[in-house]
């Protein structure tokens, strides 16, 4: 995925805050400490700001108090969320599971005013300091903290600050936005914005399966940018066929307008959906046709800016409530079969009197009026006779019709709506509501909150046909104020969640003599009214009344502690910025687990709470010329020669073919294409040569490498062809006809500093066999040492000795003339895993084959392989089934569809399926539980699916009781959340963790670290810098489990410098996709468990590693074999190893010709003879027993180490270098050597 540049990222907090606190509703056992909660928002928003990279605004928005409108549906939201919470307790304690004692997290304490809200309120700003404080990445941005206490949904206080923004006269029309957030009510406010480069970000949606947890970590989540100047672009082809019809300009501006108008027909968080508009049932493709039905006559657009034009509206609502006919049309056909079945021709008693009556009235009065104009007019009597023939004619299907419509309406609104009679006012009533409704939510998304009083009173929606004579109403809106935090507490929350609330207010929800006890009902119904999914339904719970809510809360205000009286409260929105002349201690809020900013930055400012409120006539549209600009990253259908048609084509959308029509994109063939489709089939090998840039244009070919093919060549690029051509069109909607030549362009994924002979630093662009991950201009003018070296930067060194160390630059101004840095290197003690490495089988779990664990348990492989993977049940008999739902049954250990395993249950050796002693005591547990099951899948192998009935047969048996409680069994056993892993994944089983950890904790107990202070050659430096993430430190080393290595990715989850082991390795096609689990000496906040102990364990890419265990076998020479894992890459010349062992490794890259390793930064500054200069080196002339301790021999002169305070801090270089051992020769090419020529600076440093 591209991500582009974006200057401002803007973040909908309650979706993350909710994710973080409680991932999965369904696991009742399921707990999390108030800590742990923190530290995951914390890292969440690491992960998000490190994803999009402001260049300008980072802006967090929490929900404060929301519009009254709004809190209809927060309260809905609530009681059925306590309710659900509630009926999942009780099914559990009555299946006899023993929940945790500790009270379980409430997910309704995430709303204005709680406790937890403020405590969260300053933890957020404690993180705040402490990134702007320490994170060079917050330094040079602008970042607004808008917490529970400001009024406003988050998400609208966002668009409240682009509003003011684009206000201001210096407002920059190319501003790139994001904007992160779960609701889809998002799109329609982006839109509103008119701003064309305006993206989404959020996780990947999947429908149609199992609910899924939240993955192990926000790095492994699958987040999706929704770019919304190409959806304006596909509004735009959605509408286009109107251009030709209306009478004055098309707009696409308009249109859009028009479009979220349309949206809001549906309902959302402040209307309930019109009857039977229903998404799912192409509500959305109706609105549109009947919008270009009648735009042409309607002489302009609809939508004005947030301002309703009624008479238009109305217009468009007349040929819209056509629908409501045509619904009923299809009620009232079923009805006349019924009528041809029954014998009644009404759908109710009432209709069919009212039918009666009405065509008795129309009988008499037609007669009348013929009487009438037969005497008139003097007509014979044949005319008498005709019209007569005419009255009796007339079809009494259009009278029942009409009249059963009306009837099936006025049910409705007696049904729904509890009224007794359905009047022309309350019809009326019923229009006037709806319409102010729609005005209310276009200020809303225009122009800001326009009443904070105003809501819809009413559960369900009228009829379209029954909005009618609208053009002249006179909308007005008071502005009210926000409710303070604890009314809104006391108008959403239900009776459940009462301690939330301040003691003196919890009363007023649970006794029976408090004034507002039937607000909190403790029983209510829901209706799902047209809609599928149970969260959809309307919760039927009676709205508050705002002035019987404040005067029941009246006498219990006084009561309110002072710590309540300041969670009660409005405050201002915070603007925070980096201040280098600004420094002070910020204190924890909790030290315990947080620690206090010892040097804090920040400088912060408040902004008023109509700081950021613009006058309606204000709110204008941005005006670029979008033909002329374009920005990396956004893409855009103008470049590429193409035809657009709607056509239903089953494009896949969240995992599942549309039914309705999709926009197809046909790529034409232009003109310029003719010569190439003459051309036979080539493959191209373009090559950039390193420094040079050159622009073919015209009949220009670049330097390629044709060869021609035969058959067999060409038949796999038919079937390439096809591959791709389908995958564009089922995926994406795009066609793809001829197909001439594939071009396959490596993207670029950053840059690395080189230094060339006279030491300037150059960029040299690294290019990816995989997506680009991040689209950045921000590339330092870095162009000498000084600046890419300065005073105090981190380092690593990728020489040796002391290769992956972490050092400190120190002040190198007398050496760095001569090409040399001086760095302090830290060495700490390493644990020892040899022994565990040779001992490692006595701690791995041991699987067996199958037919191992069938012999032990007395039953046939095919069971112990069924038993373990699914076996779906269905209802009643294979003959009589009842229903499609179908139990799942199986223990689910193995998945080959998705090839994973179960750690230390399962594990898959080729194509062959292994077992440990853990599956075999759970089958024989499962198999003294149901021994009957086992039995009946013995004798019915073949078949695919089971059913009830046919399993336990009779009437005594009870086939649906007897799954419910295997169902009940499995849920509740331990084996239900245990986590799967890839089959491609090498793991080291807990057991050996459990061991590492131990050595870890023996070597800190040893506390041997060493300090040494060399001066280097800067190419065998690692600088970690911002432009070379994805860029592999050392691309010459192998990666196997036990390796021990260090993080250098500044600004992550993980510590920069923090030692680890790899205790796991998940292969991939793709050499940049690979990761590398791996267990860290320390815990960290963000750290996951990986088989491990809490918060020690991380998925790491190549990338961010350095290896030094492959340091150390480089060094030695050493290449014992411990337990290597090589996963298989798709095309890659690699080493042939011996079948247990693998081994990762790169391709070596050639940089001009140098003997040096590709996996520096840099390159060496001379040459000699095509081999690298010494970079330092150790002279032992004679006998080096000879030479005293301290001593150094510079040419023939020996120098005795000055003793003096250093000695204590910086470890002899000598010493360092004896206790290393003797070098050994190793492979050419494999790594390059560092010796030592040793001499003394003026500070008494080694000099190298």
């Amino acid at each position: 995925m591209i991500i582009p540049e974006f200057d401002n990222l803007y973040l909908d907090m309650n979706g993350i805050i909710h994710q973080c606190s409680h991932p999965n509703d369904d696991d009742v056992h399921f707990r999390i400490s108030e800590d742990k909660i923190f530290a995951d928002i914390f890292h969440y928003l690491e992960v998000l700001f490190r994803i999009i990279k402001p260049q300008k605004v980072f802006f967090m928005a929490v929900d404060g108090v929301a519009p009254r409108a709004k809190m209809n549906q927060q309260r809905g939201r609530r009681f059925r969320s306590a309710k659900e919470a509630e009926d999942k307790i009780k099914k559990a304690l009555e299946k006899g599971e023993t929940l945790p004692t500790e009270a379980r997290f409430d997910s309704n304490c995430i709303t204005p005013g709680t406790e937890f809200m403020a405590r969260l309120h300053e933890h957020l700003k404690y993180f705040v300091n402490m990134k702007i404080s320490t994170d060079k990445s917050w330094q040079g941005i602008t970042v607004y903290l808008s917490g529970h206490e400001t009024p406003g949904e988050g998400e609208h206080k966002i668009m409240e600050f682009i509003r003011s923004e684009k206000a201001k006269p210096d407002h920059d029309p190319n501003t790139r936005h994001c904007l992160y957030g779960l609701d889809a009510d998002l799109i329609m406010l982006g839109l509103t914005s008119h701003e064309p480069h305006f993206s989404l970000l959020r996780e990947e949606v999947r429908f149609g399966g199992k609910k899924s947890q939240r993955a192990c970590a926000p790095e492994e989540t699958t987040f999706h940018l929704l770019h919304l100047s190409l959806m304006r672009e596909y509004i735009d082809y959605e509408f286009s066929s109107v251009k030709s019809k209306i009478s004055f300009p098309y707009e696409i501006e308009k249109i859009i307008d028009d479009w979220i108008l349309m949206g809001f027909l549906v309902g959302n968080d402040f209307i309930p959906h019109l009857p039977h508009l229903h998404i799912n049932h192409d509500a959305l493709p109706m609105l549109y046709r009947t919008y270009m039905d009648v735009l042409p006559e309607l002489g302009g657009y609809i939508n004005e800016s947030g301002h309703l034009n009624l008479l238009r509206f109305e217009k468009y609502l007349t040929k819209l409530s056509y629908f409501d006919r045509e619904h009923f049309n299809e009620v009232f056909v079923d009805l006349k079969w019924f009528e041809s079945k029954v014998g009644n021709k009404y759908l109710n008693e009432a209709a069919g009197i009212a039918a009666e009556e009405s065509k008795k009235h129309k009988k008499r009065k037609g007669q009348e009026n013929t009487l009438y104009l037969a005497a008139l007019e003097k007509k014979d009597s044949e005319n008498v006779v005709t019209s007569k023939s005419v009255l009796d004619d007339e079809p009494e299907d259009d009278d029942l019709f009409e009249t059963e419509f009306r009837q099936y309406k006025r049910t409705y609104y007696m049904t729904k709506m509890g009224v007794e009679v359905v009047s022309d006012d309350f019809l009326a009533d019923q229009a006037k509501c709806y319409i102010q409704a729609i005005q209310w939510i276009l200020h809303y998304y225009y122009h800001g909150v326009q009443s904070w009083s105003w809501y819809y009173p009413y559960h369900y929606a009228p009829y379209l046909s029954d909005i009618r004579n609208i053009s002249d109403l006179k909308i007005h809106l008071d502005l009210g104020k926000p409710f303070m935090p604890f009314e809104q507490l006391l108008a959403v929350l239900p009776a459940a969640s009462k301690d939330l609330l301040p003691k003196c207010y919890q009363h007023l929800m649970t006794c029976e003599d408090s004034p507002i006890i039937e607000y909190y009902p403790p029983e209510f119904k829901t209706d799902l009214n047209g809609k599928q999914q149970e969260w959809e339904a309307v919760v039927l719970i009676p709205f508050i009344d705002e002035k019987r809510l404040l005067e029941a809360m009246e006498p219990c205000n006084n009561l309110l502690t002072v710590e309540e009286r300041q969670r009660n409260r409005h405050s201002e929105c915070i603007m925070y910025l980096y201040d280098d002349d600004t420094e002070f201690q910020y204190l924890s809020p909790w030290p315990e687990k947080f620690p206090s900013i010892e040097r804090c930055h920040t400088r912060h400012k408040t902004m008023s709470l109509d700081a950021w409120r613009v006058d309606i006539a204000h709110n204008k549209i941005t005006k670029l010329d979008l033909e002329r600009v374009y920005f990396c990253g956004f893409p855009t259908l103008k470049h590429i020669s193409h035809k657009f048609y709607l056509k239903k084509s089953g494009v896949q959308v969240f995992q599942q073919s549309s039914h309705g029509e999709n926009m197809l994109l046909e790529i034409l063939v232009t003109e310029d294409s003719e010569e190439l489709q003459a051309m036979n089939i080539i493959w191209f090998s373009l090559e950039e040569l390193p420094g040079t840039h050159k622009l073919y244009m015209g009949n220009a070919v670049p330097p390629t490498k044709v060869t021609y093919v035969g058959d067999k060549e060409q038949n796999i690029w038919i079937k390439e062809i096809q591959g791709i051509s389908e995958h564009y069109q089922r995926r994406k909607g795009i066609i793809i006809n001829e197909t001439s030549a594939i071009v396959y362009a490596q993207l670029l994924t950053g840059c690395k500093y080189q230094l060339n002979q006279n030491g300037e630093v150059n960029l040299e662009k690294q290019w990816s066999k995989q997506d680009i991950k991040t689209f950045d201009s921000r590339f330092s003018k870095l162009k000498t040492l000084d600046d890419l070296f300065p005073l105090g930067c981190t380092v690593f060194m990728l020489g040796t000795p002391y290769y992956g160390c972490t050092g400190e630059v120190q002040d190198s101004s007398d050496v760095i003339l001569e090409g040399r840095i001086r760095v302090v290197f830290n060495i700490p003690c390493e644990p020892q895993l040899d022994v565990l490495i040779q001992n490692q089988h006595k701690y791995s779990v041991k699987y067996n084959p199958g037919y191992v664990l069938a012999s032990r348990l007395g039953v046939s492989g095919y069971l112990v392989s069924r038993f373990t993977g699914s076996i779906f049940i269905g209802r009643g008999s294979k003959r009589n089934p009842h229903g499609d739902h179908k139990a799942n049954v199986g223990l689910n250990l193995k998945f080959n569809k998705k090839n994973e395993e179960v750690p230390g249950y399962t594990k898959k050796v080729g194509n062959e399926w292994m077992y440990s002693s853990a599956v075999e005591q759970l089958l024989a547990e499962y198999l003294e539980r149901v021994p009957e099951l086992f039995s009946y899948l013995a004798k019915n192998s073949q078949e695919d699916i089971f059913y009830e009935d046919d399993i336990w047969p009779g009437e005594e048996e009870n086939g649906a009781e007897k799954v419910q409680e295997i169902v009940a069994w499995l849920k509740a056993h331990p084996v239900s959340t245990l986590s799967r892993s890839s089959c491609d994944l090498h793991i080291l089983d807990a057991a050996i963790v459990e061991k590492i950890e131990e050595e870890i904790e023996k070597c800190k107990q040893r506390k041997s670290n060493k300090k040494v202070r060399v001066t280097v050659k800067p190419h065998l430096l690692y600088r970690p810098l911002e432009q070379q993430h994805g860029i592999i430190p050392d691309r010459d080393a192998d990666y196997r489990l036990f390796d021990r290595v260090v993080n250098v990715r500044e600004n992550f989850s993980v510590p920069i410098g923090l030692r680890g082991t790899i205790i796991g390795i998940k292969g991939a096609s793709r050499e940049s996709d690979v990761l590398y689990e791996v267990l860290f000496d320390e815990e960290f906040h963000g750290g996951l468990t990986i088989r491990s102990s809490p918060a020690r364990g991380y998925r790491m890419p190549a990338s961010a590693l350095i290896n030094l265990s492959y340091g150390n076998r480089s060094e030695t020479g050493n290449q014992k074999l411990t337990a290597i894992v090589k996963p298989q890459p798709a095309v890659s010349p690699y080493s042939s190893y011996s079948p247990e062992s693998f081994s990762i490794s790169s391709q070596k890259a050639h940089l001009g010709g140098l003997n040096h390793s590709p996996r520096s930064l840099f390159v060496p500054t001379r040459q000699l003879n095509g081999r690298q200069h010494n970079s330092l080196k150790v002279e032992n002339q004679g006998n080096s027993g000879s030479l005293q301790k301290g001593t150094y021999i510079v040419g023939n002169q020996k120098y005795k180490q000055p003793q003096n305070k250093q000695d204590d801090e910086f470890c002899s270089i000598w010493q360092t270098l004896q206790s290393s051992g003797k070098s050994h020769p190793t492979q050419q090419n494999r790594h390059e050597k560092v010796s030592f020529r040793l001499g003394v600076d003026a500070n008494g440093s080694g000099m190298v």
